[in-house]
């Protein structure tokens, strides 16, 4: 009996090859495993084309609902945003990719997993790194690392063998899309200088073009997750793509970055995150509320570590296992609403409310109601100005000339 391995299978045409030269290459039987985690592809075609390559079989699994619960609001609770402009839509779906093939080479008693990436970009290291943290005895294999051959030579082998093709090729961009953003790179966008032209844009409407009226949505949280859109409850699915399309609508969530990969490229990345983009800037408001200012400014360290073992592939590690259980514990207040307003590509908060606000009317108001001691400032100021006074008696005035941007002089 061959050994069989289990293959990440887009459709595309690097997966469609794979599923011929795995068999010649290693001699193994192909298992094809495609997940819905919100593309909007056509799914429903992609098991029969995996059969007509040559898979001994091929499975489909709906996997949205697992794709929010267990990766993107962990990354929102988390204010996950990679290098402060990308909210990790397709590093955050590869683990749970990886986690899949694991478990279906498991029930198939596959020997290895294998993925479509090239050796140039992220998903490599976040499929291997995975796969060696959830199951280190399976083989990993990448055919269009190993096989070198180009676009051309590719469509030759599948025409050659008879595979089921692709649409022929009519943009220059690649894309990659789920429920938590979509991404654009290649073509005219490899010129950093270039503005990215409308055409690579199909979630978000030009914010020269869209409504001269901005709109107004509410957004419920119950401890740092999502939970009702303008009053209504909605499943995590069915809200982040309902704030797809009225953001969008709206021009919110286009992100033009340069990016620093794993590998040590620079590369120019266009993203459109609409839902993600009102999200995350909504939850962060509700911490502001909720949050103390040593919990806050600790969290953003938490959260610039937590982007970045996402993007570097680190999901299943134990430091992911540390970090989300701090997150966790931060949530448990962030309960309440936040005020969205959408305008000409602009996402503002206008209004936070919660039943766990640190915000104190009496304290913050100048008007009448005003219960803050005033008359306490003095002795609270002398108490925390005490240690700059006693070092500006013993050291500072030994310094020379223009230090700290003024000239100080002894006495004589």
């Amino acid at each position: 009996m061959k050994e069989k391995v289990v293959l990440a299978y887009s459709g595309g045409l690097d997966t469609s090859v794979a599923i011929k030269w795995l068999p010649e290459k290693y001699g193994m039987d192909v298992i094809a495993l495609t997940l819905d985690v919100g593309g909007e592809k056509d799914i429903s075609s992609v098991r029969e084309k995996a059969l007509k390559a040559g898979a001994v079989k091929a499975l489909v699994v709906d996997a949205k609902e697992l794709f929010v619960k267990h990766f993107v609001f962990p990354a929102l609770a988390a204010d996950a945003i990679y290098e402060g402009q990308y909210p990790l839509a397709t590093a955050l779906s590869r683990p749970l990719i990886a986690k899949l093939l694991v478990d279906v080479a498991r029930e198939e008693g596959a020997k290895a997993i294998a993925h479509g990436c090239t050796g140039k970009g992220n998903d490599q290291v976040r499929f291997d790194v995975s796969t060696a943290a959830l199951a280190p005895d399976l083989k990993v294999i990448a055919p269009a690392r190993e096989w070198r051959m180009t676009r051309e030579e590719e469509m030759e082998y599948a025409h050659r063998h008879k595979i089921p093709m692709p649409p022929a090729k009519t943009t220059p961009y690649s894309t990659d899309q789920n429920l938590w953003g979509r991404s654009i790179e290649c073509g005219i966008l490899e010129d950093p200088w270039a503005e990215p032209p409308e055409e690579v844009y199909a979630w978000t409407k030009s914010p020269g073009e869209s409504p001269d009226k901005p709109v107004y949505i509410e957004i419920g949280f119950e401890k740092g997750l999502p939970v009702s859109l303008d009053g209504e409850d909605l499943s995590g699915v069915a809200l982040i793509r309902r704030l797809n399309e009225m953001a969008g609508a709206h021009g919110v969530g286009r992100i033009d970055h340069l990016e620093n990969r794993l590998v040590g490229i620079k590369s120019r990345e266009v993203y459109e995150s609409p839902a993600a983009t009102v999200l995350l800037k909504a939850h962060k408001a509700l911490e502001m509320m909720t949050l103390s200012k040593e919990q806050l400014r600790f969290k953003e360290r938490v959260a610039q570590e937590y982007a970045d073992l996402i993007y570097d592939g680190l999901w299943f590690t134990a430091l992911h296992q540390d970090l989300a259980a701090y997150v966790q514990s931060t949530q448990r207040h962030v309960t309440g609403a936040v005020r969205v307003k959408l305008h000409k590509g602009n996402c503002i908060v206008v209004g936070r409310k919660s039943p766990k606000s640190l915000y104190s009317y009496s304290l913050a108001t100048y008007d009448k109601g005003d219960v803050f001691d005033q008359q306490a400032a003095p002795g609270f100021i002398y108490i925390w100005g005490l240690p700059v006074r006693v070092q500006a008696q013993v050291q500072l005035l030994e310094q020379p000339d223009g230090i700290l941007g003024v000239s100080v002089r002894k006495e004589k």
